[in-house]
């Protein structure tokens, strides 16, 4: 690695905050005022994020925050303040500008966009103008026109379908981004990170549509204010309440049903919002399995709940208090025919997110946050009188502040710090056989203390030119209470013992960030951007996504801390007054100290996990190509991406490259939504994408009349080309009355692999046929033979869900 660039980067770093703040310092000697404010949505005053703000006269402006404030620093003079944000009608106000001026505004549905889909929400020139590389953000309505596995609305899925975006398996919510694995993804939920991202193992997302304001993706360029992670991150940020009206939301499934309420404890000042998701086919199945089979389904049952539930209190226009909080869990019962053996397997997150935000003055705003989230399962078994229960966790809390400050117009500060605490629990197992106990060697907790300081600075240094710096300052200890057994061929040798607090391992570093944006014309401009990015917590799985069972464990002094540095460089142009938006983006990332389980590695809850890993390097390059319409009866998009991704580890594969098993040359998505009337919209998506990477046999020997297959190289074989069509249709009801009470409800059709596409799900080896496989790799040994056949998950599935609103 390249130790003296990254030397020289920060002192580039200072070099440009220099260049900011003398910028920032320039015409002193005009006298400036500062306009402030929130921005609300007008129905139900939930605060606008991304919504624009900038004067006619200068062409120059501002926009919200998450929270929906925006400061604006103008020189003394007569403007006209345009307020904009895509799918609500603008807002013209002329001011006279000669004092500091607090100004709040609400903002209605444009009534020529009110029944529109659209793609995104934000001012529309903004992916020109930013400069964001490998930004997006979605609003949940484009989720909810689209078709749906089982009718169920996954935000998850819908970023799938952007380019640079690959879904981890037919169905799956899990995703890789830009050649990262599955846990190089920050997913945030109201700031608080969420361990494992799927239900049902992997197959829908935690998140529940009807509880879910925004959501923000960064495939590259992350801005300093993230970190922890060095591919993406997923931002779900949580709606905050009906602060004007009682509503209620819901929708009924064939597998789950939600219901969410929010609504004013105190109007304008104070509201709150509680949204419940349940899966019913147990409940469904139970008086039915005792009398199938003579019982022997009986007792088997799977479901899964989540409760999302947030409240915020404005006590002032200067200050704000939020409290929200996540719980879902996932649950597995399974007993045997003759009720020797039971299984019981639950799993779940838990996070909970307190914020005071408050204002300082008309320039600096402070978020304050207190966070806490818990992931574990635990598997229950007994058989006999044996039992046997293994369970894992990983718990984490969080004390953060950022603060905004906005000198004047065109530049924007954002500085503040982080500090984590994690508690990580191994694979803990305990069982009993008659009178006899035991337990596994290794029930050590690990203890990790982890903390950041970032500042970022964005400001137009010129007309054509705007500059996103920032730096981020980690460090990470590990520290006791632990013990570690040393091992010797199986034999144990030494143990190692340190006492509570004291320091283990320790790493650090600075994590700069550049992205900048050469404007060409009024809708076109280039922009570059460079990160360097530090992970100190990871997750080591042989699947292809994550699972409840996956371990995450901590940087020790064998496990060293992850390294992402990832250059891009991309085009954006806009047509059509914006309506249009097109991008070209090519991107190089490198990454250290990634961590595989070695060739050799099998599975012993009784030793430490991290003695079974190897560790090796990988890369990644590609192109991402991206058309959106973004407003109108017909939107939609285009997103293609060619990629290649390598890892290398010298004691894999002969020490040789190799694909990585989540490597994607191609990914084609294409998207459409179309309002036909006031009654029906109807929706399609097209995906198409290479075959995984996986290893099979090349050959076998016979030993006492039994095959022992020999592996080919790592992840030589690839599946075949994975593609499948979606429809979508929604029939609103309009009651041919007015009622007295405002009630809206539509009829959602999904129609999923509509053309019955059998994608491969999985390989198996047979050497007696297969289940209806139509591709195999055959080998032959005089007179044994085998094939590796290929197993389809989802044939054509219809699905319908009633939705409803009043």
């Amino acid at each position: 690695m390249n130790r003296t660039f990254l030397l020289k980067f920060p002192l580039l770093f200072t070099l440009i905050v220099f260049v900011a703040f003398a910028y920032g310092q320039t015409s002193a000697k005009v006298t400036r005022f500062t306009i402030s404010g929130y921005i609300k949505e007008a129905a139900n005053s939930e605060t606008m994020m991304g919504a624009a703000v900038y004067a006619v006269e200068l062409g120059k402006g501002a926009t919200t925050n998450e929270y929906g404030f925006y400061s604006l620093t103008l020189p003394q003079g007569k403007y006209t303040l345009k307020i904009s944000y895509i799918g609500f009608a603008p807002i013209e106000k002329k001011i006279d500008l000669n004092e500091d001026l607090r100004l709040n505004f609400e903002m209605g549905n444009s009534a020529t966009q009110i029944e529109e889909i659209v793609v995104t929400g934000e001012r529309k020139d903004q992916n020109v103008e930013s400069s964001d590389m490998g930004k997006q953000k979605l609003g949940v309505e484009v989720s909810k026109a689209l078709p749906a596995l089982f009718g169920e609305i996954d935000i998850l899925k819908t970023l799938q379908l952007l380019p640079g975006i690959a879904s981890a398996g037919e169905g799956n919510s899990g995703f890789y981004v830009r050649g990262g694995g599955p846990d190089q993804n920050l997913v945030l939920l109201d700031d608080a990170v969420v361990y494992n991202t799927g239900h049902l193992f992997g197959f829908f997302s935690v998140f529940n549509s009807d509880a879910v304001k925004s959501t923000t993706v960064v495939k590259g360029g992350m801005p300093a204010n993230y970190g922890g992670r060095i591919s993406s991150v997923v931002d779900v940020q949580m709606k905050e309440g009906n602060m004007k009206k009682w509503s209620v939301t819901g929708g009924i499934g064939l597998i789950s049903s939600r219901l969410t309420v929010e609504g004013p404890i105190k109007k304008e000042r104070c509201s709150f919002i509680i949204s419940a998701r349940r899966t019913y086919i147990d409940l469904l199945l139970r008086p039915i399995l005792p009398r199938i089979g003579d019982g022997e389904f009986a007792g088997n049952e799977y479901y899964f709940y989540d409760i999302n539930a947030k409240i915020n209190y404005r006590i002032s226009d200067k200050d704000r208090l939020y409290l929200s909080g996540y719980f879902g869990r996932d649950v597995f019962n399974f007993r045997d025919p003759g009720g020797n053996f039971k299984l019981n397997f639950p799993w779940g997150n838990a996070t909970a997110t307190f914020r005071w935000n408050h204002l300082f003055s008309d320039k600096l705003f402070m978020n304050t946050m207190l966070i806490y989230n818990d992931f574990g399962f635990k598997a229950n078994t007994s058989f006999q009188d044996v039992t046997f229960s293994l369970n894992s966790s990983v718990r984490e809390a969080t004390a953060k502040v950022d603060f905004d400050y906005s000198p004047v117009a065109g530049h924007m500060m954002q500085f503040g710090g982080q500090y984590n605490f994690h508690v990580f629990t191994p694979y803990q197992a305990t069982g009993n056989s008659g009178e006899t106990s035991f337990k596994t060697t290794n029930q050590d907790r690990k203890f990790a203390h982890e903390t950041s300081l970032y500042i970022l600075d964005d400001f137009d240094a010129t007309k054509w030119l705007k500059i996103n710096a920032g730096l981020r300052a980690s460090l990470f200890n590990f520290v006791g209470p632990f013990s570690k057994i040393k091992f010797q061929d199986g034999i144990a040798l030494d143990t190692l013992n340190y006492k509570p607090g004291e320091n283990i391992a320790t790493y650090w570093a600075l994590e700069p960030r550049l992205s900048m944006r050469f404007k060409v014309s009024k809708t076109s401009s280039i922009k570059m951007g460079v990160t360097y990015n530090q992970q100190y917590i990871h997750l080591v799985s042989s699947s292809t996504t994550t699972l409840p069972v996956d371990l995450w464990v901590p940087s020790t002094k064998t496990v060293k801390p992850q390294i992402g540095l990832q250059g891009a460089v991309g085009y954006f142009q806009n047509f059509k007054d914006d309506m249009i938006e097109t991008s070209v983006e090519v991107y190089y990332k490198q990454l250290w100290n990634q961590i595989e389980y070695g060739e050799s590695a099998v599975g012993n809850i009784t030793v430490d996990v991290e003695d079974l890993f190897t560790f090796g390097k990988g890369w990644s390059y590609g192109a991402e190509f991206f058309v959106k319409k973004a407003k109108g009866k017909w939107t939609g998009w285009i997103g293609y991406t060619l990629a290649w991704t390598w890892r290398k580890f010298p004691e894999i594969n002969d020490g040789e490259k190799f694909l990585a098993k989540f490597d994607r040359r191609h990914d084609l998505s294409i998207v459409n939504m179309y309002e036909f009337n006031k009654h029906w919209k109807v929706s399609a998506t097209f995906v198409f994408a290479s075959g995984q990477r996986t290893t099979l046999p090349v050959s076998f020997f016979l030993n006492e009349g039994s095959p022992h297959f020999v592996y080919g190289k790592r992840n030589w074989y690839q599946l075949p080309a994975y593609h499948r069509l979606d429809l979508g249709f929604v029939y609103t009801i309009i009651p041919k009355r007015k009622l007295k009470v405002n009630f809206t409800s539509d009829i959602s059709f999904s129609i999923y692999n509509a053309y019955n596409r059998m994608n491969p799900y999985f390989l198996y080896i047979s050497d007696k046929g297969g289940i209806g496989g139509t591709n195999e790799e055959e080998g032959n040994n005089n007179e044994f033979r085998f094939r590796a056949k290929q197993a389809s998950l989802f044939p054509l599935l219809p699905s319908i869900t009633w939705n409803f609103k009043f």
